[in-house]
């Protein structure tokens, strides 16, 4: 067997075997996962099929796929860039996807909406037909996937969010490439990617200060913001600033009172990524504390909830995880316009 390299992300492993057959393992399909999923793809063309043992596998599916239904917005980058998106035919939810190709799809009733991801009409699914359905899911209970999968059809699960580090995530884009026989095309596409990533973060290292930055926003009485071992935490360092909370141990979220947010942040030169507001008219109505803060006063507030898409949806959401680099080049332009003067804000723009 041969291993496919990849060299950021934990959560999957691909094996090449000498039959012909590609093995894709998925060691974190949900946080503190115990399992891996094992899936085997069988080409078409092979005139010898093995003797597969089908209880030595999640799913068994035939290569190159035709018909696929995917589960999350961050599942869409890939199958663009790897320009398969025709073959996309049915999501849940179908507002929350930003991207114009597959709207236009959408429009012209080529992909179906399937309802909520965690109650998929499993029944229409089903009518689809698919080749495959890409699941996402935060645990194993999913009764939907069963469903499906006592139709005989194959359901693999990505994990690609529960990868902590940017390049990590991107990566994923050679979880799906082996579906399709377009390994060589999803390798050049990230390379491109990690190449462009790690330019933007030595530029970063040049520079001569290193402004403090918060994060997240109060929500009720708790503020929840990134833990230090976070993707989200991971950016920040990469363009070369300083995270107050970079110490912490999470890599997911931190839930803290606002006494201890102030104590630590109420001099912070930034504040990126203030949960879903979009105006400091919003901040002003939702908490008199956000006016204490330097980087309010000082009109430092970046946010991404007003970068959307045609029906609403994030494009931070769905696009970031597979473009850190876009991601970088704006905190680096935020902290340090000096580095980059020519670049336009992608997603990060000035608060209201």
């Amino acid at each position: 067997m041969d291993l496919v390299a990849i060299n950021y992300a934990k959560g999957f492993s691909i094996e090449k075997c000498a039959s012909g057959i590609t093995l894709i393992k998925v060691h974190s399909p949900w946080p503190d996962a115990e399992d891996d999923f094992t899936y085997a793809l069988v080409p078409k063309e092979l005139k010898t099929i093995p003797d597969l043992n089908k209880n030595e596998f999640d799913a068994i599916v035939s290569v190159p796929v035709e018909r696929i239904i995917v589960t999350s917005t961050t599942h869409i980058p890939a199958l663009e860039d790897l320009g398969v998106m025709d073959r996309l035919i049915g999501f849940p939810d179908t507002r929350y996807i930003s991207s114009e190709i597959v709207r236009k799809q959408i429009t012209l009733g080529k992909i179906t909406d399937l309802g909520n991801n965690e109650s998929i009409n499993t029944e229409m699914a089903i009518s689809l037909n698919p080749d495959l359905v890409v699941g996402f899911a935060i645990n194993k209970q999913n009764k939907a996937y069963e469903t499906l999968q006592r139709s005989n059809i194959p359901v693999v699960y990505n994990g690609d969010w529960t990868e902590e580090s940017p390049l990590g995530k991107a990566e994923w884009i050679k979880f799906f490439a082996p579906f399709f026989n377009l390994e060589e095309k999803a390798a050049r596409f990230f390379n491109a990617t990690e190449v462009n990533y790690l330019a933007a973060r030595s530029l970063a290292s040049e520079a001569t200060t290193k402004p403090t930055v918060l994060s997240g926003a109060l929500y009720k009485d708790v503020w929840y913001l990134p833990g230090g071992k976070s993707w989200a935490a991971a950016f920040i360092n990469d363009a070369n600033a300083e995270y107050l909370w970079k110490d912490t141990k999470e890599t997911g979220s931190l839930s803290l009172s606002i006494e201890s947010v102030l104590a630590t942040a109420n001099d912070a030169s930034f504040w990126i990524s203030p949960s879903q507001f979009i105006s400091y008219e919003e901040l002003d109505k939702a908490s008199r504390h956000y006016k204490q803060l330097k980087a309010y006063k000082e009109k430092r507030i970046y946010t991404f909830a007003n970068t959307k898409g045609a029906t609403g949806g994030l494009l931070f959401y769905e696009l970031g995880p597979s473009r850190p680099d876009l991601i970088l080049k704006d905190l680096i332009f935020i902290f340090h316009p000096e580095l980059l003067p020519e670049h336009q804000l992608f997603f990060f723009k000035p608060l209201e």
